[in-house]
């Protein structure tokens, strides 16, 4: 084949004659040919495989394509590095006492061997509320690893380092290792990729911050004209608000052992063809943990007041919708979104200011919900509104704890800029009414959010 070199000379006689060409025509040039739709959305992230709405925000880039691919030596020793930085300016009206005080909201306050991987407290004036760290790349044809750590103030923490299949079983993949359980819509999102600053009531108060386990995850993606993903959860069981585990010691000795997996999820996501434009995914999910244990030191004077123990369930359903506007940076998209789960623990009352008793059956039900709104009023510009909700149903029956607390609910607004899709901008106010004490307390709070994300990264949708 011969190869042509562009020359100076030859630049010009082009230049002129596609001038003359221009100046030649009597009639406006036809509009060109519609462009081809974007590629399908890649089935595999950082949190497992992804549906037609999983959100994309700053998320570090997908080593592994539309499918899994074989692992060169430079994958394999060379894996894909990205960093995102999370900084915030924070403020309220009761002297930043705002994010503790929803810690601590009536009938959700968390007593649990963990505090979970909650993203909710806050402190006034400026902050780096984690930077987060990812490595990720192909190890063989079967298998690809993902580590994802955050760094904060309190060190580093892992969020998730799990090995999961790629070409193993077609249709079916396998994860292994820490990681953000399927459940829900919003569960397995870092906080990167959250719409609002802050992650919704039902997660913070009944998870507190999310559902994030050593474990296995089977998935199932069939092939079928519609996207259907169904997955089920063996996991060890140490989430504060559905599994808290101390076993029996010393310190605890009215508890029992229980060897892991402690609890066990399964869920189901549901999402039709409507085109380009449009997409809507439907999903539900139920938990359920056989062994919960609960330390209450409500006075918090080192002695425990009351030990629970026995077993928990929860379940939900979560509802999302996308229009894809054809104007550019995101420009009239619409998000459309939201979860209910509720919540029950069957516990035993079994040891009251630090002496074990005679069991007391207890039992406590609550739910929780958010809907949200997300539009995008100008090229990289949206807007969001979201009302959440913790305690419609907050009810307590057995022993002496009968009764019932109040709901605490919430309403946020926020605009959120991105100039790139390496960075992001957005400022955000919550009111909220929190129960405390048999107490509504008002709390007002402001928010100035900046993202950045450096290295291996897949640029964000606008």
């Amino acid at each position: 084949m011969r190869k042509t070199i562009a020359t100076p000379l030859a630049l010009l006689l082009a230049a002129a004659c596609a001038a003359g060409a221009s100046l030649a025509q009597t009639e406006p040039a036809a509009a060109p040919p519609p462009t081809a739709p974007p590629p399908a959305t890649e089935p595999v992230t950082a949190t497992g495989p992804r549906g037609p709405l999983d959100p994309v925000g700053l998320v570090p880039y997908n080593v592994l394509g539309d499918s899994a691919q074989t692992a060169t030596a430079a994958s394999s020793f060379n894996p894909m590095i990205s960093v995102i930085l999370d900084g915030l300016f924070y403020r309220d009206d009761i002297d930043g006492a705002g994010s503790e005080l929803l810690s601590e909201a009536d009938g959700f306050h968390l007593h649990g061997a963990d505090d979970g991987h909650s993203h909710g407290a806050t402190e006034e004036g400026f902050s780096l509320r984690e930077t987060e760290l990812t490595f990720s790349g192909s190890v063989d044809p079967y298998f690809d690893l993902w580590a994802i750590f955050a760094i904060s103030d309190e060190g580093l923490e892992v969020e998730e380092v799990y090995a999961q299949t790629g070409k193993f079983i077609p249709g079916f993949q396998l994860k292994v290792g820490q990681f953000y359980s399927g459940i829900g819509y919003q569960n397995a999102q870092h906080p990167h990729q959250w719409s609002f600053v802050n992650q919704s009531l039902p997660y913070e108060l009944l998870f507190g911050g999310a559902l994030n386990e050593t474990g296995v995850q089977l998935n199932w993606l069939p092939k079928l004209p519609f996207y259907l993903r169904l997955g089920v959860e063996a996991v060890q069981g140490e989430n504060p608000g559905v599994a808290s585990y101390y076993g029996s010691d010393d310190d605890h000795p009215w508890f029992e052992n229980q060897a892991g997996p402690r609890l066990y999820t399964a869920f189901v996501k549901v999402a039709p063809d409507l085109g380009y434009n449009n997409a809507l995914q439907l999903g539900a999910f139920y938990g359920s943990g056989r062994e919960h244990q609960e330390l209450h030191d409500e006075d918090e004077d080192g002695v425990i007041d009351e030990a629970f123990q026995g077993t928990t369930d929860f379940w939900g359903i979560d509802v999302v919708y996308k229009y894809d506007s054809p104007r550019g940076y995101g420009q009239g998209d619409l998000t459309l979104q939201g979860e209910y789960i509720a919540r029950g623990r069957d516990l035993d009352l079994v040891a009251e200011a630090g002496e074990a008793i005679d069991p007391v059956p207890v039992e406590f039900d609550q739910d929780a919900y958010y809907i949200q709104a997300l539009y995008g009023f100008a090229p990289r510009w949206n807007f969001g509104a979201r009302y959440d909700r913790a305690g419609s149903t907050n009810e307590v029956e057995g022993g002496e704890e009968s009764g019932s607390w109040g709901a605490t609910s919430r309403w946020s607004g926020a605009v959120t800029f991105d100039p790139t899709e390496f960075s992001r901008v957005r400022v955000q106010y919550d009111r909220s009414q929190v129960a405390v004490d048999g107490e509504t307390v008002d709390v007002n709070a402001w928010y100035l959010q900046l993202q950045v994300s450096l290295g291996a990264h897949g640029a964000h949708k606008f």
